[in-house]
Formats: C-alpha cells, structure tokens, sequence
C-alpha cells in the first residue's frame, strides 16, 4: 500500500487530495499544527466522510526537526506540500509570517524529505499569484514571473527552491502552478466563498448586502476537486516537472456574482456595494492561464465548469445556513 504524506490536510485542497488518494487505496498522513482550535480543524474532512481514514500526525512547518521526525516515521512514498499562509489580503499584513510559512516552510519540507527519505516524490503548491502583473495575456510554465503581494513572493520562492532540489539534488520534485481553483470547502474569506455565502443569507433573509472590492479583475477558476486530481497525476510521471493547472477561460468577479444571484432568482444590482477599503494596495488585475501542457503530457482535464461550480457552493451554503437558522 503506498504512503502520502499532505501538509495543510485540514484545508479545501487537503481535504480533497485526502479523498482522492484513501479512494486510490493510499495510507494517507496528514500534518497538522497544534493549536487551541485543532478540535474543529477537520470540519472539511468531516464534511467529506473521511475524517476516520486518515492518520494526523503533529508537526510545523516552521519547525525542521518536527519535519524530520514525521517524515521518517511515516516513510511516505509520496509528499505533498499544500500548508501556507494562503490569503492574500492577510499577506500584507503578515508578510514575515507569510514568507515564514508560504516560503521557508516549502524549503523545510523539501530538506526534509531529502534527508530521511530522498526517493520520495513531492509535489509544492505552486500558484497563479506568481504571475502577479503579467507579462503575456495567457500564462503558461515559460511565462516570466512577476509577484505583486508578499503571498505571491513567498510562493515564488518555494517554487525556485523546488526547482532547485530537484536539479540539484535529483530529488523527483513538482510543482502545481494552480490557477484560482474553489468548492464548497473554500474558506469564507475568499472571495467567492463570500459570494455564495452572502447571496445565500440574502435569500434567507439573513443578510441584505454583499460588500466587496474590485469586481472587475479577472480570474481564471477551476473546482479544486479536479485541480488535486491534476496533483497526484504529476507524481505518477516517470519525470517530475512543472505544470499549469487551469480551465484556459478568464472571468470577472462581477461575472462569477452575477451567475450566484441568478441561480437563486436575485438581482445582483440590488444587493451589491463595492467597498473602497476592500481593494488591494496592488492588484492582479487579469489571469489567464493555459493548461496545454498539462493536457498532453498528464491527460489532464476540467470536469466543472465555473457555472456548476457556483451553483454548488451557492447550495451548499444555502444547506449550511438553513441547518444553524
């Protein structure tokens, strides 16, 4: 039976990753950070029905030796490294902690793994935000980077560092250039879980606004149900490499709303308010990215499109929320 090993298991791609590999008969291992609020950490694995087959282990990523300690106990055949500081908006605010964890976390993951058991293969979390202001209207693995929050720097860096163990130390390392990919299981502080979450109390009565920022920029969104799907692909390659995961179609968040209010038979004009103070000191204004290579060499495919996707978050939270009313 083969081993995986998944940091930031409690989060939306962790969970689902979790799901798929126990599916494809793994033993999986997830690390988890001890805190104050670890008993309602694994509400997504619960809500996935798969919280009793799955092992947690503790661990940091901040913390070295805790890595080592895990990774020789576990001996996994495959690792995963999807934990970070992973919001946006709060890297500005946390930068030091952001590059502590998005980025010096993927490197000690990465020593890990090469000191207690090199011949594992491991993939990082890369990210479209790397992109950052753009330098080709459709992104793909060549497109030269160019990060615009401290997020997406850390990001960069734990992708070079990949790069790097993997050239410099043979060590079958991968990275996921995973374009804006969501579900059900996506934090309330992103920004479509705060769509279908908002218009969701709307039409409950539970709310009568849905505040947001820039609802011009341009997003390229995939269901992360098929993004960890495209995850565990890149492992069974004989040869580890980069990759773009993406749908290749770019929309508006004014676009994305208004397919949330639609579903529910809500006017979006009504109930919308852009708020000044929710706009980023610089914004990403368009991602676009091209996942040709992905398709030819993994086989790799979207199966939700972005109106499925919006319509079963919008009911999800609608579920949600009528079960607390």
């Amino acid at each position: 039976m083969k081993k995986a090993l998944i940091t930031g298991i409690t989060g939306q791609d962790g969970a689902y990753l979790a799901q798929l590999l126990h599916q494809k008969g793994y033993a999986v291992h997830g690390l988890v950070r001890r805190s104050s609020t670890t008993d309602v950490n694994d509400l997504r694995l619960r809500w996935l029905g798969i919280v009793d087959d799955v092992t947690l282990v503790d661990g940091d990523l901040s913390d070295l030796s805790s890595l080592m300690r895990v990774v020789r106990s576990v001996q996994p055949d495959e690792v995963y490294n999807l934990a970070a500081q992973s919001f946006v908006k709060t890297s500005w605010q946390q930068p030091l902690l952001t590059g502590a964890i998005t980025g010096l976390g993927c490197a000690n993951v990465l020593e890990a793994v090469r000191i207690e058991k090199p011949d594992a293969r491991f993939y990082q979390a890369s990210s479209s935000e790397m992109y950052g202001l753009i330098q080709e209207p459709m992104q793909s693995e060549t497109t030269p980077f160019y990060p615009r929050s401290p997020y997406a720097a850390a990001k960069l860096y734990g992708h070079w560092m990949t790069v790097n163990y993997r050239e410099s130390f043979g060590l079958h390392a991968s990275s996921g250039i995973l374009f804006n990919h969501e579900s059900p299981l996506r934090g309330i502080e992103f920004v479509t879980r705060k769509v279908t979450d908002g218009v969701a109390r709307i039409k409950l009565g539970l709310g009568h606004e849905l505040r947001l920022g820039n609802i011009d920029a341009k997003r390229d969104w995939g269901h992360a149900r098929d993004y960890v799907r495209a995850m565990w692909l890149m492992l069974q390659q004989d040869v580890a490499d980069d990759y773009v995961v993406a749908t290749g179609r770019t929309v508006t968040v004014r676009d994305m709303c208004r397919i949330a209010f639609e579903h529910v038979g809500l006017s979006m004009e009504k109930h919308l308010v852009i708020d000044p103070d929710l706009f980023r000191p610089a914004e990403v204004d368009v991602l676009l990215g091209n996942p040709g290579k992905a398709k030819a060499k993994l086989g790799w495919e979207p199966e939700t499109t972005l109106e499925e996707m919006i319509r079963e978050m919008v009911d999800a939270d609608l579920k949600r929320l009528s079960s607390v009313r």
